[in-house]
This record gives C-alpha cells, sequence and structure tokens, in this order.
C-alpha cells in the first residue's frame, strides 16, 4: 500500500484519530523526548527501534531546532509547571566522543531557549568539575551529578532529565534520587527489552489499523524474544536458526499471499541494547550456524561491555528511501507527544536491506516542515509522523506494564494539529 494511499485514509479518519490519541495519553507518563528509526518498503511503513534517551539532537534541521523551543516549553509547563525552572540534565559519560557532547549542547540550549537554567551532570561525585568539547569546538562544563554534592546541592534543581540510557542501573546514585526524573531511570536499558516495546507497538498498530480501515501489516514488524541466547553456545545457536527459518517461513507465505516479490530476511538484535551494538542481518538460520568470530564477537557484548543475554528476531523491511543515491532511513524525533524533529539517516556502504545505524553513517536534511507537504507525491507527515505516535503510546504502555512511575508528570490528554 503506497504512502498516498495510507494518507487519504488517515485525512478521512482523521478526527476520530485524534480522539483516539487523546484517549490512549490520558492518564499515562510519557517521556520528554523520544526518537524513531522508521524503515519505508513501500508495502510496509514502521519503526524498528525506539529510543527514550535520543542523542542526535544536533542532526535534526534548523527550522525544527526553532519550533522545538515552543513544544519544549509547552512540556515543561504543562506536565512540570511553570515553576520547574531549575533543570539537572545527566548525561552519559563519552568524554571522547565530540559528536555526543554537540548533541548535549543542543539539548541543554533547547531547554535554557524554554526558559530553564541547566546545569549538566554525571551520575557519580567528581573530584572536580569537568570540561567537554563538541565536535565544533563547544566548551561544555561537566559537574557531579551525585544528588548528594555540594554542586546538586548549591544548584538545588526541581527536575532531571537524562540523555543517559542508564544501561547500568546506577542504584547507589537512584538511591538519593528524591526528585522528579523524565525520562525515569527505570526505562533504562538495564532493563528494558525491545520484545516487550514491540508487542505493545503491534497492539497499537491493530487498534490503528482497524480504526483507520487498513491492513495491520503495512504497519506492523514482525517480532520475537529468544531468551535462551548464548553465541558461545552451539545449542543456543542451532535453537535461535531454528526461529530464524520459522519466522522467514511465515513471513514468505504472507509475502506470496500479497504479491510481494521481495525475498524476506530478519534481523537478530539484543534485546537490551542501544547504539546499533550486537545487530545482525540474516537471511535463514543457515547464516546463524555459519557465523565466523568476528559475527560472534559483534553478538556477543553490548553497550558497556554487558553481556547479550537475550535478543529479539525482527522482520526486516528493506529500505526504498534514499539520499543522494545512498541507501537512507527517517529518524523521527518527538517531544512529549509531538512531532519535534528529524534527519534522513544515510549510509553509502551499506544496501537496502542492511542495518544503518553503524560508523559511517550520514545525516541529512528532513524536516517535520518538509512531511507536511508533497515530495515526490507523497506526503509524508500522517505516514511517518504515524508510526513515531505509535511508538509514543508504546512506550506509555511498555512503561505501565513494567511499574514504571513518572513522578511529578502531570498527565494530560495530547492534541495536535490536524494537517
Amino acid at each position: 500500500m503506497p504512502k498516498d494511499i495510507l494518507h487519504k485514509n488517515y485525512c478521512e479518519k482523521a478526527e476520530k484519530i485524534r480522539e483516539w490519541f487523546a484517549s490512549k495519553t490520558l492518564e499515562k507518563g510519557f517521556p520528554i523526548y523520544s526518537s524513531y528509526d522508521i524503515r519505508d518498503s513501500g508495502f510496509k511503513i514502521s519503526n524498528v527501534d525506539a529510543n527514550i534517551f535520543p542523542a542526535g539532537f544536533n542532526n535534526i534541521c534548523p527550522t525544527d531546532k526553532e519550533s522545538s523551543i515552543e513544544i519544549m516549553q509547552e512540556f515543561l509547563d504543562g506536565h512540570y509547571g511553570v515553576k520547574t525552572q531549575k533543570i539537572l540534565l545527566i548525561t552519559e559519560e563519552h568524554t571522547q566522543n565530540p559528536h555526543y557532547w554537540e548533541n548535549v549542547a543542543t539539548i541543554k540550549k533547547l531547554l535554557e531557549q524554554a526558559g530553564r537554567q541547566v546545569q549538566i551532570g554525571f551520575p557519580r561525585q567528581l573530584e572536580a568539575p569537568l570540561v567537554m568539547t563538541s565536535i565544533t569546538g563547544l566548551q561544555i562544563p561537566v559537574f557531579s551529578g551525585a544528588l548528594d554534592s555540594q554542586e546538586v546541592l548549591s544548584f538545588k534543581p526541581d527536575l532531571v532529565i537524562s540523555n543517559n540510557d542508564f544501561s547500568e542501573a546506577h542504584d547507589a546514585w537512584a538511591e538519593k534520587l528524591n526528585l522528579p526524573m523524565n525520562p525515569p531511570r527505570e526505562l533504562g536499558w538495564y532493563q528494558r527489552k525491545k520484545s516487550r516495546y514491540f508487542h505493545h507497538y503491534n497492539l497499537l498498530v491493530d487498534e490503528f489499523s482497524e480504526l483507520c480501515g487498513i491492513d495491520p501489516f503495512n504497519l506492523n514488524v514482525a517480532t520475537e524474544a529468544f531468551t535462551e541466547f548464548d553465541v558461545t553456545e552451539e545449542a543456543s545457536r542451532k535453537l535461535l536458526a531454528e526461529k530464524v527459518d520459522q519466522m522467514i517461513a511465515r513471513l514468505q507465505r504472507t509475502y506470496t499471499a500479497k504479491g510481494i516479490q521481495e525475498k524476506p530476511f530478519v534481523f537478530v538484535k539484543n534485546n537490551s541494547g542501544t547504539y546499533g551494538l550486537a545487530v545482525i542481518r540474516v537471511g535463514s538460520g543457515s547464516e546463524v550456524l555459519d557465523w565466523n568470530y568476528k559475527s560472534k564477537k559483534k553478538m556477543k557484548a553490548a553497550k558497556g561491555g554487558r553481556d547479550v543475554e537475550e535478543v529479539i528476531v525482527q522482520e526486516g523491511i528493506h529500505s526504498r528511501v534514499q539520499a543522494e543515491g545512498a541507501s537512507a532511513e527517517p529518524v523521527i524525533y518527538m517531544i512529549g507527544c509531538q512531532l519535534a524533529g528529524g534527519f534522513l539517516r544515510t549510509h553509502a556502504e551499506k544496501n537496502s536491506t542492511e542495518s544503518l545505524n553503524s560508523p559511517g553513517a550520514v545525516y541529512k536534511r528532513l524536516c517535520v516542515s518538509d512531511l507536511n507537504i508533497s515530495i515526490e507525491g507523497s506526503p509524508l507527515e500522517n505516514v511517518y509522523g504515524w508510526s513515531a505516535r505509535l511508538g509514543l503510546l508504546a512506550i506509555s504502555e511498555e512503561a505501565k506494564e513494567m511499574g514504571v512511575d513518572f513522578r511529578g508528570f502531570q498527565s494530560t490528554p495530547c492534541n495536535y494539529p490536524l494537517v
């Protein structure tokens, strides 16, 4: 189903969809920001990764950065109150990654333009403040983010915002946390599961598709957990290979029934991972059995050296999107429940079926404002934008299932402008 047909169905049901979205966000907590990697094969458009602690704010287009100021101010005022003025921004500790610090500088500037005071900290004690340098040469002071440190006690923050994805739990730091925090630490990768997120995402796709009168196949992404993963054990790899073959066989039957010519493939991904680590494309179970030393090493360790103990097997969606001849995928950023920015992730060395979130990726312009117009006859906002919105709802359902408390968050139903 091409994007223009999807768009037509959305527009015809626009008011009902808007009411449904508002009802789904009522009495729910959701993150201050999030981002979604979206794949568009022509017959299927779905987000294939959702990041609750997104980096890359520096890559969104200047127009989106400007419009995001008002969205951020509305989020903070509406959900935490106008008296919430001082923000402690907890970051990753990538001291040698200047691109990450450009992202931090962008978030800090956005919060300041939204009328807040911001202090940056690591979730631990520091002997002395540090100064980080971004890729454009910005000097960024970083203080101790320990809640009993002199820097935090002097600053007296009203709200903690995290850009640290908590791949490590930082339990000792959290024990002293008595402030509202968004996103909550409990949504960190130390306990979050991609399988849980995609379970809720696909359920929401079913609801949304029934409302719109479309086939959920066009928006969902088949995803199954494999919890007995140990890349060093042959028996585990054999079981995984069987699961891969089973999913590919099911996808092939569906593709054949729908007249789709493409050959199905899947991705094996760390169930609790980020930064594109521990992700491999496979076209059959035999490829899993034939993994060489390099592939096994790739699937053994995640961020921070943590072992990969669970994976998901996920339907692969090839990308027909290109930028200057390179394979590309839209990445959509949200602030609260509003579309806030985006870019195209491109990779000249990867084909349309491979993961583009890997070293060598280049970011091209894609603004939310661009999505409101017809690009080559395809109006995109209601397509890519709704994949992101469904992702946000899935995160709120995921958080509810996990019992995550959005402390201090004042829940109000989300409304958005009809396009």
